[in-house]
């Protein structure tokens, strides 16, 4: 692994009103954010202003967001996942199995737009894990 994991929150909606909330609170700043309308993924027109991925970072304090799809239930409370940065192909899918063995997939593990290969499993304990590995 690349890092410790990074809490990850998803909002219904309200992703960005969330992030200036945390950069008053927290003194911060959004080094990323980026909306489902200017991703190279399809999706309905009206998540065009929806936050796809989006970063807080104060010094060594970050996490990140995004909001859900429209057709996601989020409950406020239930609505965080760790993410994982990981440094192999043979290191995701060695996770991935582990993880997937006793919990349940919420996203296979697969390559993606952004140029990663990445997975969402619930483990066997009500734990999100959000695995990514970047490829070279």
């Amino acid at each position: 692994m690349k890092h410790q994991a990074t809490p990850y929150f998803t909002f219904n909606g309200s992703a960005a009103k969330a992030l200036d909330y945390y950069k008053e609170v927290f003194n911060g700043e959004i080094t990323h954010l980026q909306t489902f309308g200017q991703a190279e993924f399809e999706t309905p027109p009206e998540m065009d202003e929806r936050i796809m991925h989006a970063r807080f970072t104060k010094g060594d304090f970050h996490f990140m967001v995004s909001d859900s799809f429209l057709d996601q239930e989020i409950v406020p409370g239930t609505n965080i996942s760790l993410a994982l940065e990981l440094e192999s192909s043979e290191e995701i899918q060695t996770y991935y199995d582990r993880l997937r063995e006793n919990g349940t997939v919420l996203m296979e593990l697969q390559d993606t737009f952004w140029g990663a290969v990445f997975a969402k499993v619930k483990d066997a304990h009500g734990i999100i894990w959000d695995l990514n590995f970047e490829k070279p």
